[in-house]
């Protein structure tokens, strides 16, 4: 079932509510997408730390093959 790029972005404002979150659906079938995810809350953690972060807002939309979401092409970064 594909989920909405509103849905994903409600889900990481969720974790980070002051984030810059930007969402692009990469091939119109909403299941791929890509999110540019940037908060201060990120600074001084690597980017493993930061991107297990956000996919745990996430939570069960990327559970697998069960998940409505099945491809996030993900960047974080702290604001400069």
């Amino acid at each position: 079932m594909p989920i909405e790029a509103q849905e994903i972005e409600t889900l990481i404002r969720a974790a980070f509510p002051d984030a810059k979150v930007t969402i692009t659906d990469l091939a119109g079938d909403g299941n791929h997408y890509a999110a540019e995810v940037i908060d201060e809350s990120f600074r001084g953690k690597n980017r493993v730390q930061q991107q297990r972060a956000v996919y745990a807002a996430l939570k069960e939309k990327m559970a697998g093959s069960q998940g409505d979401l099945h491809a996030l092409a993900l960047t974080t970064k702290a604001p400069e």
